[in-house]
């Protein structure tokens, strides 16, 4: 690719011909302000509408400012970014931004983060020099996951290009022009009645408060508080190598010890890691991954392969919604989170002595998707729920910060037993190829009867949307197919659905990177080093655990020994497994 020579505020820049103004000048270390633009470069995604109008710079030569984010760097190119007439520029438009948006930056759910307050802070606005009709809309808080505030709306379009183009899901996109614009949903319908994943991938890229999660905070506190309950709250993988951003810590922290220890000082009564249940996960899904490929080796044809993973449940939204005629596919599995819930609620319940009603569950989760999954009518008994509260990554900090607990000074602390004990193939649930290499960690030996000496299939580890690798099962070739990101998702369906998907075993994560990449996680803004960081962190904890194989927790064989039996057995069934249904809203005759 041939290089372009261009100058930017004096400084001589050399960089590949494509490049946009704006990329060349953050890449010379200068700072040029912008709303719509996205970079989501570890997933090859670049996204400008030139809409906010902030990146504005003046090219030598052109009458009018041009957006640094649409432009291409030019060959002899002169471009001022700090001049009087682009810092003038760029504050009137930044004001009737301003001048439109609600003033309730104290209570707002994006206060502290939110990018059109850094701005404006940046600026030095305190006044708004335009004032006049304020657009109104109606707040949508019918999704149990995700609230829409359209008056917050900057018409960055962040949200819609990262549902249609890297999430293939396409429910929000703009609508009217001028003073009336706005994103909304199709007709502006209620969120729970479109095709939404609640992925939450929208709320992560939102740079205001228009796109947020449902804030469960003030229900987990309610259900410390009363003595009637017994609270027991579990984590999943992905926010121990995430929270501590939160605080401050560099991206890829883990901070598993502090964590549990940061849960026992807001008073739960027990604390759990979600790793165990992934352990659980595993011993089901390896088996019925086993149990259909033998199957279909012996030339059962009945059987549905390639299986797919369950555990992601925007994923299995997704499929529900948009692919009901392949409801046969995906392993009937219930999530960690949910066979988590299961459990609590009958076999710790009857250990401790305490009635279903009478517990609480939470879960910690980096995933705005998970509120919807407790949700679910089949994961409740009597409509009691299995999980009942679901809080995000970010939910959490806000709880420990509120508590003024100083996270940095905590000493690390153990999960309790016997649910929170997991090995290392539960830890790299939490990124995009983890669930399917933890599989056949165990179905390997569950197939071979032999001992796995090197449990790193590293061929099934990476970054790109869609991978593929061929694992050895004792002269038995078993082909994976590994995608990230629901729009590459659903190139594997669509072979699928035309019969030329060449694979045995499909793994699916909604977000981009798998659960570190998560709805819930503390914003990231989609830097590629914060996503390897924390993916690398899980793999680092993996390596360090003495047992790395699920099937060889012996809390799990206790479980099974005591109360489940054998895998995908009865109760196994009753109390691990699922069905789906068809969500798709089309009639059939």
């Amino acid at each position: 690719m041939e290089s372009i020579k261009l100058t930017i505020d004096d400084q001589p820049v050399e960089v590949p011909e494509g490049t946009t103004v704006l990329e060349a000048a953050r890449e010379q270390g200068i700072t040029v302000p912008a709303l719509c633009h996205m970079d989501l470069s570890g997933i090859g995604f670049h996204s400008s509408n030139a809409s906010c109008r902030l990146c504005v710079v003046e090219v030598e030569g052109r009458r009018n400012l041009a957006p640094a984010c649409t432009t291409l760097a030019a060959p002899g190119m002169v471009v001022k970014t700090r001049t009087q007439r682009v810092l003038s520029a760029r504050r009137i438009n930044l004001e009737l931004l301003l001048s439109d948006h609600p003033k309730d930056c104290l209570s707002c759910a994006k206060a502290g983060c939110c990018e059109l307050q850094d701005l404006a802070h940046t600026f030095g606005i305190r006044n708004i020099s335009y004032e006049g009709e304020m657009s109104h809309h109606v707040k949508d808080t019918s999704s149990p996951a995700i609230v829409r505030d359209p008056d917050k709306c900057v018409m960055c379009r962040r949200c819609e290009n990262i549902c249609r183009e890297v999430q293939g899901v396409g429910v929000l996109t703009a609508v009217n022009r001028g003073f009336e614009s706005v994103v909304v949903t199709a007709f502006d319908r209620d969120l729970d009645t479109t095709k939404c994943t609640y992925c939450g991938q929208c709320v992560a890229v939102c740079p205001t408060g228009a796109l947020s999660e449902k804030d469960e905070t003030g229900a987990v506190l309610r259900a410390i508080a009363d003595p009637a309950k017994t609270v027991v709250v579990q984590v999943a993988p992905a926010v121990r190598t995430a929270l501590g951003e939160e605080f401050g810590m560099a991206p890829g922290t883990l901070v598993t010890g502090k964590l549990a220890a940061a849960l026992r000082r807001l008073d739960f009564d027990y604390v759990f890691d979600t790793d165990f249940a992934a352990d659980l996960t595993i011993m089901e899904e390896a088996s019925e991954l086993l149990d259909r490929l033998t199957r279909h080796l012996g030339g059962d044809t009945s059987v549905k392969l390639p299986i797919i993973t369950s555990c992601c449940p925007a994923w299995v939204n997704h499929l529900e919604k948009r692919f009901p005629d392949l409801l046969d596919y995906p392993s009937t599995a219930r999530s960690p989170m949910q066979m988590f819930g299961s459990i609590a609620k009958s076999y710790l319940a009857e250990k401790i002595g305490v009635k279903r009603q009478e517990m609480v569950v939470v879960s910690v989760m980096p995933c705005v998707a998970k509120k919807a999954e407790c949700a679910r009518e089949e994961f409740a008994v009597d409509g009691n729920r299995d999980v009942d509260i679901t809080l995000t990554t970010r939910e959490l900090a806000s709880l420990i910060k509120r508590a003024n607990i100083d996270f940095h000074r905590l000493e690390d602390d153990d999960f309790d037993s016997p649910l929170g004990e997991s090995t290392g193939a539960a830890v790299i649930f939490g990124t995009t190829g983890g669930v399917i290499e933890a599989a056949a960690r165990s179905a390997y030996e569950f197939h071979t009867g032999e001992t796995l000496e090197e449990v790193d299939f590293k061929a099934l580890r990476g970054f790109d949307g869609i991978r593929s690798a061929t694992v050895d099962f004792a002269g038995i070739d078993i082909k994976i197919g590994i995608a990230h990101g629901l729009a590459n998702a659903r190139v594997l369906m669509e072979e699928i659905r035309k019969g030329t998907s060449p694979y045995h075993a499909i793994e699916v994560m909604a977000c981009p990177g798998g659960c570190i990449g998560g709805g819930g996680q503390p914003f990231h803004q989609g830097d590629e080093s914060v996503i390897k960081a924390r993916q690398q962190a899980l793999y680092s904890e993996d390596a360090g655990k003495v047992i790395r194989k699920s099937h060889e927790n012996p809390h799990i064989k206790k479980l099974y020994e005591e109360y489940l039996g054998e895998p995908l057995g009865e109760k196994p069934h009753a109390l691990l497994h699922t069905h789906y249904m068809d969500r798709s809203g089309r009639k059939t005759k």
